[in-house]
This record gives structure tokens, sequence and C-alpha cells, in this order.
């Protein structure tokens, strides 16, 4: 303080000599601390090899000398060599061809059953005037079944759904081709039967005009094969149908089968179908225009009971809930206490009221065709 006060006196006269403004004490501010974050340590990176290369990949990549200097080094070298002598490898190339070759070529644990159950054909109109047929089994007797049905139409319904989905995986390829007569322009090559071992091909071809014109529907499931396929496939490359379902198991092939020893069998495809257009159904399957995915265990279930019902359309649509209504109160009854006393009947007993199923991937044909009439019709649906 006392160095403080003499230092105002002498500025005082300094100021007071000079005719300056008198100086104003300031108050000094503390300097304010600069915080600092330490950095945050991360450790390094791991260092990491190139990446492996799956196996089919690798096998694909490698030239013909890398092959045959990978399989000399591996026995030179692998620790287990007894897993490379020659049986070894027979069985790993045999194992190889099995996952490359898919459903072109599979080993059995006995024949193919050559008797199968026959699934029964159905025709019916849906709601909004769609048609429906099952072709079922195919044979003389589904096909004429289907001339017989749409022939009967006094007035043909504008959109059709065909379900393939219970027509068993045969090859019969000159009944498909029958089925595509019914749908597709004369004069055009339906499909060709291509077999390399006999270096020739069969070519089916449509031979009368269409029995029936209009918006189709082909249904397919992950168990349509064969002769199923091929229809499906056949009807959307001539027709324009759109197939609703599943990737069909991909069997659109001739097959031959040769007896192993112990009763194994190797079934082998020997001729194969293709398409004018080049779309591609073996071994991969048909890929669906619309994809519903359905556990196969659902449809089946709803296929087998079908079989005892008297329309399709059971499954496809929701039951109407009993309800109170005049003719109830005028016959003294309440539909909806019955069924409440009913459920709890089931329920008492240990039991759960049995459901219908539902077959969603019919219940979306119905919507697609429905979305299409009402674009046509250019009128708001209500």
């Amino acid at each position: 303080m006392i160095k403080t006060a003499a230092f105002l006196a002498l500025t005082a006269s300094l100021v007071a000599q000079q005719n300056l403004p008198e100086p104003k004490l300031v108050e000094s501010k503390p300097e304010p601390v600069l915080k600092v974050t330490p950095p945050v340590l991360m450790p390094p990176p791991k260092p990491t090899g190139p990446a492996v290369l799956p196996a089919r990949e690798a096998a694909d990549a490698l030239g013909d000398g890398e092959l045959k200097s990978i399989i000399e080094t591996l026995r030179a070298t692998y620790v287990r060599p007894g897993e490379l002598e020659e049986p070894a490898l027979d069985r790993a190339r045999l194992q190889g061809l099995l996952e490359r070759l898919g459903n072109g070529v599979r080993v059995l644990a006995g024949p193919s059953s050559g008797a199968t159950e026959q699934q029964p054909y159905r025709a019916e109109i849906l709601p909004q005037n769609i048609g429906y047929i099952g072709l079922g089994t195919l044979s003389a007797e589904s096909i004429a079944a289907l001339d017989a049905t749409l022939a009967g139409y006094k007035t043909p319904p504008p959109a059709m759904i065909l379900d393939l989905r219970a027509t068993p995986p045969h090859a019969e390829f000159e009944q498909a081709a029958e089925v595509c007569r019914r749908f597709c322009p004369k004069g055009r090559i339906l499909f060709t039967i291509k077999r390399t071992r006999a270096n020739d091909e069969e070519i089916l071809t449509s031979r009368m005009n269409p029995s029936w014109r209009g918006t189709l529907i082909a249904l397919v499931d992950s168990d349509t094969a064969g002769s199923a396929e091929v229809i499906a496939a056949v009807l959307r490359t001539h027709t324009g149908a759109y197939v609703i379902g599943q990737q069909t198991r991909g069997e659109a092939a001739q097959f031959e089968e040769v007896t192993l020893e112990k009763g194994r069998v190797l079934k082998v495809a020997v001729g194969e179908v293709t398409l004018p257009d080049a779309t591609p159904v073996f071994p991969g399957g048909l890929h669906p225009d619309l994809l519903v995915d359905v556990p196969q265990a659902n449809t089946d279930e709803i296929l087998f009971a079908a079989q005892s019902e008297k329309e399709i359309i059971a499954f496809a649509t929701d039951k109407e809930r009993p309800r109170l209504n005049e003719a109830a109160l005028v016959a003294g009854t309440n539909p909806e206490m019955d069924a409440a006393q009913e459920r709890q009947k089931l329920k008492d007993a240990g039991q759960t009221p049995k459901l219908t199923p539902r077959d969603i991937v019919l219940q979306r044909a119905i919507d697609f065709v429905t979305a299409i009439q009402v674009h046509e019709s250019g009128i708001p649906k209500r």
C-alpha cells in the first residue's frame, strides 16, 4: 500500500506538470486458466492378414497349374497326410461336385418311389369373378378336366389363378406342354429339352389357339418342381403371367437313376429344360415375381385341409364373427353368447378352438387381381 500511494503521488505530480488527465486505478483481473484435456490414447489397430477366400471362390479363382501345385504341396507338407490319399481325394471331389451341381446330382438312400398320392383337380369361381384352377396331379384326366372347365364358362372370368402348389414334382413335360397350350398363343416355342449324352433336343410348341385369355396368376411354393415349375415359367414368358409364392425347387430336368451298392441310388439329370428367352429354371429354380415368405409346413397344412373343403376361398377369407342381429332377436337367440359359451366349454375341457389356416399366398393373389381391376376401372374402391 505504501508503494502504491507513493506511485500515485508521483504520477499526480507528473500529470499536473504536463496537464494530462489524472489516471484511474484499474483493478487487475486474474488471467483465465486454460484447461487442457489430455488426448485419449487409442490402442493401435491390430495387424490383419489378407482375407480368407471362401472355398468355392478360391477354387474358381485358381488356374489349372495352381490347382495342381496346391494338391502336390498338401500331399508333401500337410500334417495329416492320410486325408490326401486317393480314396480321401475321391470323396472330397464327390462332395464338391454334389455341392456344386445341386439338384442336378443326388445320392439317394434308395430308389425313388414311382407311386405318389394323387392330388385332385379342382376349379371354382372366387369372389369378384376370379377363376381358380388347382391342377393337382398332371394326367390325361386332369387335362380333360381343364378343357371342360375352360369350355364351360358362360362368361369367361377376366382373371385366373392357376395353383401349382399341389402338383407333384414329376417330369411329365409333354403334359406340362398340354397345359401351356391352353393359354399360350399358337405357333410359339414353349420350351426345349436338351439331352447332352444323346446330342439331341426336343422342341415343344403350342399347336392350338388358347382356350382362355386374361390376367393369369401362377401360385408356386418351395416344393414346386419338374413339370409344375416349367408351366409357371412358360406362362410367365408367353402370357405375362404373374408368379406368386416362393422360389421353386429347381428340378426342370429329366433324370435317370443308377443303382449303387447297398441299395443306394445315384439320381442324375440327363436332360435340361430351357425356355426361348433363356429364363433360368434349372438348377436354381424359378424366382417368383412376388415373394410370399410362408413356411412350407403351413402350405402343406392348407393343401391337405383343402381336400376336404368344398371351396378354397374358405382359406383366403376371415370367418365373420357371430353377431346379434334382428333375425336372432326374432328367434330368441344370441349368437354372440352361444359362441362365447362354446369357447368356454372347449377351454374347460382343456381344448382350444380349431382355427382355419390362412392361405396367405392365395390372399396375395386375390389382392393383386383386385388391384388390377380397380386400376383398370379407374374407380376408387371404397
